[in-house]
Protein backbone atom coordinates (compact mmCIF):
# COMPACT_ATOMS: atom_id res chain seq x y z
CA UNK A 1 0.00 0.00 0.00
CA UNK A 2 1.23 3.31 -0.81
CA UNK A 3 1.96 5.10 1.87
CA UNK A 4 1.41 9.57 1.65
CA UNK A 5 4.94 10.99 1.37
CA UNK A 6 5.58 13.14 4.38
CA UNK A 7 6.59 16.80 4.28
CA UNK A 8 9.75 18.80 5.33
CA UNK A 9 8.88 20.66 8.47
CA UNK A 10 11.01 23.99 7.08
CA UNK A 11 11.25 27.46 9.11
CA UNK A 12 9.55 28.75 5.36
CA UNK A 13 6.49 26.58 6.72
CA UNK A 14 6.81 27.43 10.32
CA UNK A 15 6.65 30.86 9.66
CA UNK A 16 3.55 30.41 7.37
CA UNK A 17 2.01 28.75 10.17
CA UNK A 18 2.28 31.53 12.57
CA UNK A 19 1.45 34.42 10.13
CA UNK A 20 -1.86 32.06 9.22
CA UNK A 21 -2.71 31.83 13.37
CA UNK A 22 -3.87 35.38 14.93
CA UNK A 23 -2.31 36.20 18.00
CA UNK A 24 -4.84 36.30 20.90
CA UNK A 25 -5.65 40.03 22.21
CA UNK A 26 -5.91 40.50 26.05
CA UNK A 27 -8.99 42.76 26.47
CA UNK A 28 -8.30 45.61 29.05
CA UNK A 29 -10.57 45.96 31.79
CA UNK A 30 -13.15 48.49 31.19
CA UNK A 31 -13.00 50.83 33.90
CA UNK A 32 -15.41 54.50 34.54
CA UNK A 33 -14.62 57.25 36.83
CA UNK A 34 -17.39 59.15 39.32
CA UNK A 35 -18.26 62.14 36.55
CA UNK A 36 -18.78 58.92 33.82
CA UNK A 37 -21.09 57.38 36.50
CA UNK A 38 -23.34 60.53 37.29
CA UNK A 39 -23.98 61.55 33.45
CA UNK A 40 -24.54 57.70 32.59
CA UNK A 41 -27.13 57.52 35.66
CA UNK A 42 -28.81 60.88 34.73
CA UNK A 43 -31.42 62.60 37.01
CA UNK A 44 -34.46 61.13 38.44
CA UNK A 45 -35.33 60.81 41.79
CA UNK A 46 -32.68 60.65 43.95
CA UNK A 47 -32.04 64.07 42.96
CA UNK A 48 -35.24 64.70 43.61
CA UNK A 49 -34.66 63.89 46.80
CA UNK A 50 -31.71 65.36 46.92
CA UNK A 51 -33.18 68.49 46.09
CA UNK A 52 -35.73 68.66 48.41
CA UNK A 53 -33.79 67.75 51.90
CA UNK A 54 -30.78 70.34 51.26
CA UNK A 55 -32.93 72.91 49.66
CA UNK A 56 -34.94 72.83 53.02
CA UNK A 57 -31.65 74.53 54.84
CA UNK A 58 -32.40 77.48 52.41
CA UNK A 59 -36.06 77.73 53.87
CA UNK A 60 -34.43 77.92 58.04
CA UNK A 61 -31.56 79.80 56.87
CA UNK A 62 -34.61 82.37 55.36
CA UNK A 63 -36.10 82.10 58.47
CA UNK A 64 -33.53 83.16 60.59
CA UNK A 65 -32.53 85.80 58.69
CA UNK A 66 -35.60 87.52 57.99
CA UNK A 67 -36.82 86.96 61.41
CA UNK A 68 -34.53 89.88 62.48
CA UNK A 69 -35.82 92.24 59.88
CA UNK A 70 -39.84 91.70 61.00
CA UNK A 71 -38.50 91.13 64.83
CA UNK A 72 -36.35 94.70 64.63
CA UNK A 73 -39.35 97.29 65.10
CA UNK A 74 -40.76 95.54 68.10
CA UNK A 75 -37.43 94.75 70.21
CA UNK A 76 -36.35 98.51 69.07
CA UNK A 77 -39.61 99.39 71.35
CA UNK A 78 -39.89 97.27 74.12
CA UNK A 79 -36.22 97.61 74.77
CA UNK A 80 -35.69 101.34 73.89
CA UNK A 81 -33.07 99.90 71.69
CA UNK A 82 -30.27 102.69 69.53
CA UNK A 83 -29.90 101.85 65.77
CA UNK A 84 -26.01 100.64 66.45
CA UNK A 85 -27.37 97.86 69.41
CA UNK A 86 -30.18 96.35 66.45
CA UNK A 87 -27.35 96.66 63.74
CA UNK A 88 -24.98 94.41 66.37
CA UNK A 89 -27.99 91.89 66.97
CA UNK A 90 -27.95 90.97 63.43
CA UNK A 91 -23.89 91.25 63.17
CA UNK A 92 -23.71 88.87 65.92
CA UNK A 93 -25.99 86.57 64.15
CA UNK A 94 -24.08 86.13 60.96
CA UNK A 95 -20.89 86.23 62.73
CA UNK A 96 -21.30 82.47 63.82
CA UNK A 97 -23.63 81.22 61.63
CA UNK A 98 -24.27 73.97 65.00
CA UNK A 99 -26.81 74.76 67.17
CA UNK A 100 -29.50 76.89 65.56
CA UNK A 101 -32.58 75.66 66.23
CA UNK A 102 -32.50 75.34 69.85
CA UNK A 103 -30.99 78.36 70.62
CA UNK A 104 -33.80 80.21 68.23
CA UNK A 105 -36.33 78.50 70.32
CA UNK A 106 -34.50 79.74 73.49
CA UNK A 107 -33.85 83.33 72.06
CA UNK A 108 -37.77 83.27 72.82
CA UNK A 109 -37.63 83.45 76.49
CA UNK A 110 -34.89 86.07 76.18
CA UNK A 111 -35.48 88.59 79.20
CA UNK A 112 -33.15 91.07 77.76
CA UNK A 113 -31.67 93.08 75.36
CA UNK A 114 -28.34 90.98 76.26
CA UNK A 115 -29.57 87.78 76.26
CA UNK A 116 -31.13 88.19 73.50
CA UNK A 117 -27.85 89.16 71.61
CA UNK A 118 -26.50 85.89 73.01
CA UNK A 119 -28.74 83.39 71.89
CA UNK A 120 -29.08 84.87 68.51
CA UNK A 121 -24.97 83.97 68.46
CA UNK A 122 -25.80 80.56 69.15
CA UNK A 123 -28.75 80.62 66.39
CA UNK A 124 -25.85 82.02 64.00
CA UNK A 125 -23.77 78.65 64.57
CA UNK A 126 -27.04 76.95 62.58
CA UNK A 127 -27.55 78.62 59.81
CA UNK A 128 -25.46 77.88 57.74
CA UNK A 129 -26.29 74.57 56.00
CA UNK A 130 -27.46 76.25 52.93
CA UNK A 131 -24.05 76.50 51.12
CA UNK A 132 -23.28 72.83 51.89
CA UNK A 133 -26.41 71.70 50.42
CA UNK A 134 -25.54 73.42 47.59
CA UNK A 135 -22.00 71.75 46.86
CA UNK A 136 -23.53 68.51 47.70
CA UNK A 137 -26.07 68.87 45.35
CA UNK A 138 -23.31 70.02 42.32
CA UNK A 139 -21.52 67.20 42.65
CA UNK A 140 -24.54 64.85 42.48
CA UNK A 141 -26.17 66.67 39.66
CA UNK A 142 -25.26 65.70 35.84
CA UNK A 143 -23.58 68.60 33.94
CA UNK A 144 -26.21 69.86 31.84
CA UNK A 145 -28.76 69.95 34.97
CA UNK A 146 -26.84 71.99 36.61
CA UNK A 147 -27.21 75.45 35.12
CA UNK A 148 -31.05 74.45 35.44
CA UNK A 149 -31.72 72.82 38.52
CA UNK A 150 -29.22 75.14 41.00
CA UNK A 151 -30.88 78.51 40.53
CA UNK A 152 -33.98 76.78 41.21
CA UNK A 153 -32.59 76.61 45.04
CA UNK A 154 -33.81 80.14 45.40
CA UNK A 155 -37.40 78.72 45.65
CA UNK A 156 -36.76 77.68 49.13
CA UNK A 157 -35.01 80.65 50.51
CA UNK A 158 -38.13 82.45 48.77
CA UNK A 159 -40.82 79.90 50.52
CA UNK A 160 -38.59 80.62 53.92
CA UNK A 161 -38.97 84.44 53.56
CA UNK A 162 -42.37 84.45 52.78
CA UNK A 163 -42.84 81.81 55.74
CA UNK A 164 -41.46 84.12 57.94
CA UNK A 165 -43.35 87.57 57.09
CA UNK A 166 -46.67 85.49 56.46
CA UNK A 167 -46.51 84.42 60.36
CA UNK A 168 -45.09 87.98 61.42
CA UNK A 169 -48.30 89.47 60.38
CA UNK A 170 -50.42 87.39 62.31
CA UNK A 171 -48.55 86.33 65.08
CA UNK A 172 -47.01 89.92 66.13
CA UNK A 173 -49.90 91.54 66.55
CA UNK A 174 -51.85 89.19 68.16
CA UNK A 175 -49.37 86.99 70.32
CA UNK A 176 -46.61 88.47 70.22
CA UNK A 177 -42.68 88.15 68.96
CA UNK A 178 -41.28 85.69 71.53
CA UNK A 179 -44.52 83.41 70.00
CA UNK A 180 -42.89 83.73 66.58
CA UNK A 181 -39.49 82.97 66.71
CA UNK A 182 -40.80 79.95 68.70
CA UNK A 183 -42.89 78.73 66.09
CA UNK A 184 -39.74 80.09 63.59
CA UNK A 185 -37.35 77.12 65.23
CA UNK A 186 -40.02 74.29 64.61
CA UNK A 187 -38.77 73.55 60.76
CA UNK A 188 -34.78 73.73 61.86
CA UNK A 189 -35.81 70.87 64.36
CA UNK A 190 -37.52 68.83 61.52
CA UNK A 191 -34.92 69.46 59.20
CA UNK A 192 -32.02 68.29 61.89
CA UNK A 193 -33.64 64.31 61.24
CA UNK A 194 -33.75 64.74 57.46
CA UNK A 195 -29.98 65.10 56.88
CA UNK A 196 -29.23 61.10 57.83
CA UNK A 197 -30.84 60.28 54.16
CA UNK A 198 -28.12 62.68 52.58
CA UNK A 199 -25.30 59.91 51.51
CA UNK A 200 -21.10 61.30 51.29
CA UNK A 201 -19.70 62.85 48.15
CA UNK A 202 -19.06 60.00 46.00
CA UNK A 203 -16.26 62.27 44.56
CA UNK A 204 -14.72 62.77 48.22
CA UNK A 205 -14.84 59.24 48.72
CA UNK A 206 -13.08 58.52 45.44
CA UNK A 207 -10.50 61.29 46.14
CA UNK A 208 -9.24 59.38 49.51
CA UNK A 209 -9.11 56.19 48.60
CA UNK A 210 -12.18 55.11 49.66
CA UNK A 211 -13.61 53.55 46.37
CA UNK A 212 -15.91 50.87 47.81
CA UNK A 213 -17.68 53.72 49.78
CA UNK A 214 -18.62 55.67 46.11
CA UNK A 215 -19.61 52.39 44.53
CA UNK A 216 -21.71 51.78 46.78
CA UNK A 217 -23.61 55.49 46.58
CA UNK A 218 -23.25 55.36 42.79
CA UNK A 219 -25.37 51.99 43.22
CA UNK A 220 -27.41 53.46 46.05
CA UNK A 221 -28.41 56.24 42.91
CA UNK A 222 -28.78 54.27 40.37
CA UNK A 223 -31.32 52.43 42.19
CA UNK A 224 -33.35 55.01 43.23
CA UNK A 225 -33.22 56.76 39.88
CA UNK A 226 -34.37 53.06 38.07
CA UNK A 227 -30.93 53.06 36.01
CA UNK A 228 -27.73 51.41 35.33
CA UNK A 229 -24.27 51.66 36.37
CA UNK A 230 -21.38 52.21 33.61
CA UNK A 231 -19.76 49.15 33.05
CA UNK A 232 -16.65 48.19 34.49
CA UNK A 233 -14.32 49.16 37.59
CA UNK A 234 -14.60 52.53 39.15
CA UNK A 235 -10.75 54.21 38.74
CA UNK A 236 -10.05 57.43 40.00
CA UNK A 237 -6.44 58.72 40.90
CA UNK A 238 -6.26 58.55 44.60
CA UNK A 239 -4.85 61.73 46.15
CA UNK A 240 -1.92 61.86 48.75
CA UNK A 241 -3.09 64.60 50.42
CA UNK A 242 -6.54 67.05 50.86
CA UNK A 243 -7.10 70.19 49.70
CA UNK A 244 -4.96 73.07 51.50
CA UNK A 245 -5.45 77.03 51.99
CA UNK A 246 -2.47 77.33 49.97
CA UNK A 247 -3.69 75.53 47.12
CA UNK A 248 -6.35 78.55 45.93
CA UNK A 249 -3.59 80.79 46.18
CA UNK A 250 -1.50 78.47 43.71
CA UNK A 251 -1.02 80.46 40.63
CA UNK A 252 -3.01 78.05 38.57
CA UNK A 253 -6.06 79.65 41.03
CA UNK A 254 -5.03 82.50 42.58
CA UNK A 255 -6.46 85.66 40.36
CA UNK A 256 -9.66 83.32 40.28
CA UNK A 257 -9.53 82.75 43.99
CA UNK A 258 -9.23 86.51 44.89
CA UNK A 259 -11.92 87.73 42.41
CA UNK A 260 -14.36 85.50 43.91
CA UNK A 261 -13.45 86.60 47.18
CA UNK A 262 -14.18 90.48 46.47
CA UNK A 263 -17.17 88.79 44.70
CA UNK A 264 -18.55 87.15 47.45
CA UNK A 265 -18.02 90.32 49.81
CA UNK A 266 -19.99 92.46 47.75
CA UNK A 267 -22.62 90.05 47.09
CA UNK A 268 -23.31 89.01 50.43
CA UNK A 269 -23.30 92.99 51.57
CA UNK A 270 -25.63 94.42 48.71
CA UNK A 271 -28.06 90.97 49.54
CA UNK A 272 -28.36 91.49 53.68
CA UNK A 273 -28.02 95.26 52.99
CA UNK A 274 -31.24 95.27 51.03
CA UNK A 275 -33.27 92.44 52.87
CA UNK A 276 -32.26 95.04 56.24
CA UNK A 277 -32.96 98.60 53.87
CA UNK A 278 -36.13 97.36 52.62
CA UNK A 279 -37.56 96.94 56.99
CA UNK A 280 -35.97 100.53 57.80
CA UNK A 281 -37.68 102.19 54.69
CA UNK A 282 -40.61 100.78 55.50
CA UNK A 283 -40.18 101.65 58.84
CA UNK A 284 -39.52 105.01 59.08
CA UNK A 285 -39.67 106.48 55.62
CA UNK A 286 -36.48 107.69 55.23
CA UNK A 287 -36.27 109.09 51.38
CA UNK A 288 -38.90 110.97 51.61
CA UNK A 289 -38.95 111.74 55.59
CA UNK A 290 -42.69 111.42 56.40
CA UNK A 291 -41.65 110.00 59.31
CA UNK A 292 -39.65 112.29 61.41
CA UNK A 293 -36.25 110.91 63.15
CA UNK A 294 -36.85 112.54 66.16
CA UNK A 295 -39.44 110.70 67.52
CA UNK A 296 -39.22 109.72 71.02
CA UNK A 297 -40.52 107.40 73.38
CA UNK A 298 -40.93 108.62 77.03
CA UNK A 299 -40.02 105.30 79.69
CA UNK A 300 -42.42 105.27 82.56
CA UNK A 301 -40.31 105.28 85.85
CA UNK A 302 -40.46 106.57 89.15
CA UNK A 303 -38.52 109.47 89.45
CA UNK A 304 -36.32 108.78 86.72
CA UNK A 305 -38.23 109.44 83.49
CA UNK A 306 -35.94 109.25 80.82
CA UNK A 307 -36.60 110.10 76.85
CA UNK A 308 -34.60 107.83 74.42
CA UNK A 309 -34.86 108.07 70.53
CA UNK A 310 -36.39 104.86 69.72
CA UNK A 311 -38.88 104.17 66.35
CA UNK A 312 -41.87 102.92 67.64
CA UNK A 313 -43.40 102.97 64.56
CA UNK A 314 -44.32 99.14 63.88
CA UNK A 315 -45.26 97.33 60.84
CA UNK A 316 -48.85 97.90 59.48
CA UNK A 317 -50.17 95.53 57.21
CA UNK A 318 -49.50 97.48 54.33
CA UNK A 319 -45.67 97.20 55.19
CA UNK A 320 -45.92 93.30 55.53
CA UNK A 321 -47.43 93.18 51.76
CA UNK A 322 -44.70 95.41 50.50
CA UNK A 323 -42.37 93.04 52.13
CA UNK A 324 -44.05 90.14 50.49
CA UNK A 325 -44.41 91.76 47.20
CA UNK A 326 -40.21 92.53 47.39
CA UNK A 327 -39.82 89.11 48.67
CA UNK A 328 -41.33 87.52 45.42
CA UNK A 329 -38.56 89.46 43.25
CA UNK A 330 -36.24 87.20 44.31
CA UNK A 331 -37.60 84.19 42.10
CA UNK A 332 -39.04 86.91 39.31
CA UNK A 333 -35.81 87.13 37.31
CA UNK A 334 -34.86 83.11 37.97
CA UNK A 335 -36.22 82.42 34.67
CA UNK A 336 -33.88 85.14 32.83
CA UNK A 337 -30.86 84.05 35.54
CA UNK A 338 -31.54 80.81 33.73
CA UNK A 339 -31.07 81.38 30.30
CA UNK A 340 -28.17 84.21 30.85
CA UNK A 341 -26.63 81.23 33.13
CA UNK A 342 -26.71 78.84 30.65
CA UNK A 343 -26.25 81.03 27.10
CA UNK A 344 -24.30 83.63 28.34
CA UNK A 345 -21.92 82.05 30.06
CA UNK A 346 -21.46 82.56 34.20
CA UNK A 347 -19.27 85.33 33.81
CA UNK A 348 -20.79 87.77 32.08
CA UNK A 349 -24.45 86.83 33.43
CA UNK A 350 -22.80 87.83 36.34
CA UNK A 351 -21.56 90.96 35.56
CA UNK A 352 -24.87 91.89 34.15
CA UNK A 353 -26.49 91.21 36.89
CA UNK A 354 -24.17 93.24 39.25
CA UNK A 355 -24.31 96.04 37.25
CA UNK A 356 -28.04 96.09 37.44
CA UNK A 357 -27.86 96.15 41.13
CA UNK A 358 -25.80 98.81 41.19
CA UNK A 359 -27.91 101.03 39.46
CA UNK A 360 -31.42 100.09 41.45
CA UNK A 361 -29.94 101.16 44.77
CA UNK A 362 -28.91 104.48 43.17
CA UNK A 363 -33.01 104.23 41.97
CA UNK A 364 -33.83 104.13 45.82
CA UNK A 365 -32.65 107.61 46.58
CA UNK A 366 -35.36 108.78 44.34
CA UNK A 367 -38.21 110.19 46.56
CA UNK A 368 -41.57 108.09 44.73
CA UNK A 369 -44.52 106.61 45.58
CA UNK A 370 -45.29 103.37 47.58
CA UNK A 371 -46.00 101.71 44.30
CA UNK A 372 -42.28 103.05 43.16
CA UNK A 373 -40.59 102.22 46.05
CA UNK A 374 -42.36 98.34 45.89
CA UNK A 375 -41.25 98.56 42.14
CA UNK A 376 -37.40 99.28 43.06
CA UNK A 377 -36.98 96.94 46.16
CA UNK A 378 -38.58 94.15 43.81
CA UNK A 379 -36.05 94.78 41.53
CA UNK A 380 -33.04 94.90 43.53
CA UNK A 381 -34.34 91.68 45.66
CA UNK A 382 -34.86 89.41 42.33
CA UNK A 383 -31.42 90.70 41.00
CA UNK A 384 -29.38 90.14 44.24
CA UNK A 385 -31.23 86.18 44.19
CA UNK A 386 -29.77 86.13 40.57
CA UNK A 387 -26.27 87.10 42.01
CA UNK A 388 -26.28 84.84 44.62
CA UNK A 389 -27.48 82.10 42.36
CA UNK A 390 -24.64 82.73 39.72
CA UNK A 391 -21.20 82.58 41.86
CA UNK A 392 -23.02 79.85 44.57
CA UNK A 393 -22.84 78.37 41.33
CA UNK A 394 -19.55 79.41 39.52
CA UNK A 395 -17.71 78.75 42.83
CA UNK A 396 -18.90 75.34 43.29
CA UNK A 397 -17.94 74.42 39.44
CA UNK A 398 -14.45 76.30 38.95
CA UNK A 399 -12.34 74.41 41.84
CA UNK A 400 -11.36 70.37 41.56
CA UNK A 401 -13.22 68.21 43.87
CA UNK A 402 -10.33 68.11 46.61
CA UNK A 403 -10.58 71.98 46.68
CA UNK A 404 -14.36 72.88 45.87
CA UNK A 405 -15.60 72.47 49.94
CA UNK A 406 -12.11 74.21 50.79
CA UNK A 407 -13.41 77.37 48.10
CA UNK A 408 -17.32 76.74 49.16
CA UNK A 409 -15.93 77.22 52.93
CA UNK A 410 -13.55 80.04 52.49
CA UNK A 411 -15.80 81.97 50.26
CA UNK A 412 -18.93 81.44 52.52
CA UNK A 413 -16.84 82.91 55.30
CA UNK A 414 -16.41 86.11 53.67
CA UNK A 415 -19.78 85.96 52.47
CA UNK A 416 -20.44 86.38 56.59
CA UNK A 417 -18.35 89.14 56.41
CA UNK A 418 -20.04 90.98 54.21
CA UNK A 419 -22.78 90.32 55.73
CA UNK A 420 -21.68 91.45 59.37
CA UNK A 421 -21.30 95.13 57.95
CA UNK A 422 -24.34 95.60 55.85
CA UNK A 423 -26.56 95.94 58.80
CA UNK A 424 -24.23 99.15 60.13
CA UNK A 425 -24.89 100.74 56.99
CA UNK A 426 -28.28 99.71 56.30
CA UNK A 427 -29.77 100.52 60.04
CA UNK A 428 -26.99 102.75 60.77
CA UNK A 429 -25.48 104.65 58.25
CA UNK A 430 -28.84 105.19 56.48
CA UNK A 431 -30.21 106.86 59.11
CA UNK A 432 -27.83 109.70 59.13
CA UNK A 433 -27.07 109.52 55.17
CA UNK A 434 -29.74 107.60 53.00
CA UNK A 435 -27.47 108.83 49.88
CA UNK A 436 -24.05 107.84 51.22
CA UNK A 437 -25.68 104.58 52.42
CA UNK A 438 -27.00 103.82 48.75
CA UNK A 439 -23.80 105.20 46.90
CA UNK A 440 -21.48 102.77 48.98
CA UNK A 441 -23.90 99.99 48.36
CA UNK A 442 -24.04 100.63 44.52
CA UNK A 443 -20.25 101.41 44.40
CA UNK A 444 -19.43 98.03 45.72
CA UNK A 445 -21.65 96.10 42.93
CA UNK A 446 -19.37 98.08 40.65
CA UNK A 447 -16.53 96.78 41.66
CA UNK A 448 -18.06 92.93 42.13
CA UNK A 449 -19.66 93.30 38.04
CA UNK A 450 -15.95 94.13 36.71
CA UNK A 451 -14.37 91.38 38.90
CA UNK A 452 -16.99 89.16 37.18
CA UNK A 453 -16.46 90.21 33.97
CA UNK A 454 -12.82 89.73 34.07
CA UNK A 455 -12.61 86.20 35.33
CA UNK A 456 -10.19 84.17 34.02
CA UNK A 457 -12.16 80.51 33.88
CA UNK A 458 -15.61 80.13 32.46
CA UNK A 459 -17.39 77.19 33.75
CA UNK A 460 -20.46 77.01 31.42
CA UNK A 461 -20.40 73.53 30.09
CA UNK A 462 -17.38 72.35 31.93
CA UNK A 463 -17.14 68.73 33.72
CA UNK A 464 -16.20 69.27 37.40
CA UNK A 465 -12.67 68.35 37.98
CA UNK A 466 -11.41 65.42 40.15
CA UNK A 467 -7.98 66.54 40.69
CA UNK A 468 -6.32 69.99 40.40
Amino acid sequence: MATKPTESITILSLRKLSLGTAEPQVKEPKTFTVEDAVETIGFGRFHIALFLIMGSTGVVEAMEIMLIAVVSPVIRCEWQLENWQVALVTTILLISFLWGAYFSLLTSFAPSYVWFVFLRTMVGCGVSGHSQGLIIKTEFLPTKYRGYMLPLSQVFWLAGSLLIIGLASVVIPTIGWRWLIRIASIPGIILIMAFKFIPESARFNVSTGNTQAAVATLEHIAKMNRSVMPEGKLVEPVLEKRGRFADLLDAKYLRTTLQIWVIWLGISFAYYGVILASAELLERDLVCGSKADSEVVVTGGDSGESQSPCYCHMFAPSDYRTMIISTIGEIALNPLNILGINFLGRRLSLSITMGCTALFFLLLNICTSSAGLIGFLFMLRALVAANFNTIYIYTAEVYPTTMRALGMGISGSLCRIGAMVAPFISQVLMSASILGALCLFSSVCVVCAISAFTLPIETKGRALQQIK
